[in-house]
């Protein structure tokens, strides 16, 4: 946004003759001036304008009643994201108890798909039918087939279940954060970093939870032999999580009234309602909008006399346009630029596949290897689970306190963290006892919600504006697709054994080395 109150300045302190664009108003000049910066042919000119007068009208109206509203319902969305994953994780240990499937990791695998999925789906199909639908659907979704999963006879309807309920987990950071970012000023976007409390919050709410029910309700592992009515606590384990997406659906749903994006109606060629609810926005948060209908239709003659695209073909190539060869080629313009590129993508890649490969199967681990150490219980394995769960928060909280030290920065905290996450799973290997691998993997994840907290705000601080879309799309396609990769990895390797482990902590320390020859630290920097 600096680059565009640069422009209002400039544009107020020109004279009388300067281009006509100027006299339509401020906002509009301001659009202008920034399709002009876009190479012609690149995006709809039209839309481009139109977008960016948009964009000045929200930083004017400001962070509001309405914008705070939006941050706890959008915290929902976050929340979801890691607590199903989490479920999965979770209810393993019970569930190949119960099933003895030959293949457990085939769960996480479903799991998996189901994000990316979910991820494709919602992220292109918010373009088409709206983000107000996709973000109440969402968590709709979710909460559905997680409560049905309950009722699941064997380990295949239990992996079609999660993949579907998965499918609605996966769609809740794309839409969710268009959804709040397309509301939000400039001055406040630092608050999409503050949400990922919301996941250290979610793993502990999970993990609480579970305690109880898969602690009390579920077969030992010590069991020779597991029937359903031994085993019920996962089944109510996942009722009572598809509740609480199902409350939180509610509350999104009757209890909150989400606005349409702007850019959604004026992308459709609804100009009307898109300074409609700008002005509502600006009247729920006690301000005014000079924001008008003829400001937008000024943008039309910018262009030569072209018209905005606004069929739904038109809104999905422009979804598309974040992924263009165009924008690719300006993230690797340089040697230097093409590097950091392409070292952020690896050590996303790297993350995404050590975190899951470790994570998703921890309980099961800390169960199998609990037995080995004669302390294999189901209460005292979630009893631990939990302890792990809450020792996240703080290091959450941490992370955005560390990448402020000066000489420090994002990069030393990143790479510290993600090296000490790697070298505390190796640690975990040497321990003898079920209280020193409970040490080892709070330990661990601690330094991994200090890791996520550090590199979700170091990544788009590193891609220019113009192709930010596109920096963080490759990124998040790397980590997806080594996720799936996790769950294949651990069929042909034995969970009971520390080959895992290994493999995780190897590729963390990889990452945190990675981090080090990343060539930009922005921190004390404006990003451009």
């Amino acid at each position: 946004m600096a680059d565009v109150l640069d422009e209002k300045k400039r544009s107020d302190t020109q004279g009388s003759d300067e281009p006509a664009s100027k006299e339509v108003g401020t906002d509009v000049a301001v659009g202008a001036d920034e399709v002009a910066a876009i190479p012609k042919g690149t995006i709809d000119p039209v839309y481009e304008a139109k977008a960016r007068v948009l964009n000045h009208a929200i930083q004017e109206i400001g962070m509001g009643w309405y914008q705070w509203q939006l941050f706890i319902v959008v915290g929902f969305g976050w929340a979801n994201d890691n607590m199903w994953p989490i479920v999965t994780s979770l209810i393993l240990t019970p569930i190949t108890n119960e099933f003895n499937p030959n293949q457990p990791p085939l769960l996480s695998l479903a799991q998996n798909i189901g994000l990316l999925a979910g991820a494709i789906f919602w992220g292109f199909g918010c373009d088409v039918f709206g983000r107000r639908w996709a973000f109440n659907l969402t968590l709709g979704v979710t909460a559905v087939w997680g409560m049905i999963a309950a009722s699941s006879p064997n380990f295949a309807a239990i992996g079609i279940f999660a993949a579907f309920w998965s499918f609605g987990v996966g769609g809740n950071l794309p839409v969710d954060s268009a959804v709040f970012l397309e509301f939000l000023p400039g001055s406040h976007q630092f608050l999409l970093t503050v949400l990922s409390i919301d996941w250290a919050i979610a793993q502990v709410i999970a993990t609480l939870v579970a305690w109880p029910l898969l602690g009390d309700l579920t077969c030992s592992e010590t069991q020779a032999t597991c029937t359903r009515g031994e085993n019920m606590g996962w089944r109510y384990f996942v009722i009572v999580m598809g509740g609480i997406s199902l409350i939180e659906f509610l509350v999104r749903f009757l209890c909150f009234t989400v606005f349409e994006s702007p850019k959604y109606h004026m992308g459709k060629g609804n100009d009307e309602k898109a300074v409609e609810i700008v002005h509502e926005v600006a009247r729920r948060n006690g301000k005014t909008s000079p924001l008008t209908i003829e400001d937008l239709r000024a943008c039309e003659g910018i262009a030569g006399g072209e018209h905005q695209q606004t069929d739904a073909g038109a809104a999905i190539k422009r979804k598309l346009q974040k992924l263009n060869l165009t924008h690719v080629r300006a993230l690797f313009a340089t040697k230097k630029l093409a590097f950091s590129t392409s070292m952020t993508m690896a050590v996303w890649a790297l993350i995404g596949l050590a975190f899951p490969l470790y994570n998703s199967f921890l309980p099961y681990i800390q169960a199998t290897r609990g037995a080995s150490f004669g302390t294999g219980s189901t209460y005292i394995t979630y009893r631990n689970t939990l302890i792990i769960a809450v020792l996240g928060v703080p290091g959450a909280l941490l992370g955005g306190a560390l990448v402020e030290i000066p000489s420090f920065g994002r990069k030393g905290a990143l790479s510290i963290a993600t090296i000490l996450t790697g070298v505390f799973l190796y640690a975990s290997t040497t321990a003898t006892t079920s209280n020193a691998l409970l040490g080892w993997d709070c330990a661990y994840n601690f330094c991994s919600n200090i890791m996520y907290a550090v590199l979700y705000a170091y990544t788009p601080e590193i891609f220019p504006t113009k192709d930010r879309g596109t920096g963080n799309a490759l990124t998040a396609t790397a980590n997806r697709v080594f996720g799936v990769m996790a769950p294949i990895i651990a069929m042909f390797a034995d969970l009971q054994t520390s080959a895992p482990v290994y493999t995780s902590g190897a590729l963390f320390i990889v990452a945190g080395l990675i981090v080090v020859a990343l060539p930009f630290e922005p921190q004390g920097k404006a990003s451009l």
